[in-house]
């Protein structure tokens, strides 16, 4: 999607900003505008977005921060450890979390872009 975004950032916002939807036609605009302001130390993936907002219109999300986009996370024998969240903030993509329920499967956007991948 972008070169300026480590590409596990840029795989997940791919996948998961993916549809038809007019909010996710929106973010995806920005998401060529992007950059990474920081991340959680965790090791999670975690990452914390900035943005040029004059260079780019807000997505139709209404004001304040919503979740624009999300995904469960399915492990290869289809257990449920997790899910990844994309927020924006005004209309302007925020961040993007990855939320962990499972103390057995390590949850990270590395295993989040594997898992969210469709089978070939």
């Amino acid at each position: 999607m972008t070169t300026s975004l480590p590409n596990d950032v840029a795989d997940v916002l791919e996948i998961i900003l993916g549809t038809d939807e007019p909010v996710h036609v929106a973010l995806r605009r920005q998401v060529p505008h992007l950059s990474v302001r920081s991340r959680c130390t965790c090791g999670c993936g975690t990452a914390y977005f900035e943005l040029n907002t004059s260079e780019v219109e807000p997505a139709p999300t209404g004001p304040g921060t919503v979740v624009a986009a999300d995904a469960q996370l399915y492990t290869e024998t289809g257990d449920c450890p997790g899910e990844v969240l994309v927020f924006a903030q005004g209309g302007y993509l925020s961040w993007l979390e990855v939320c962990s329920w499972s103390d057995e499967i390590e949850v990270n956007l590395t295993a989040a872009r594997r898992w969210l991948q469709p089978p070939s």
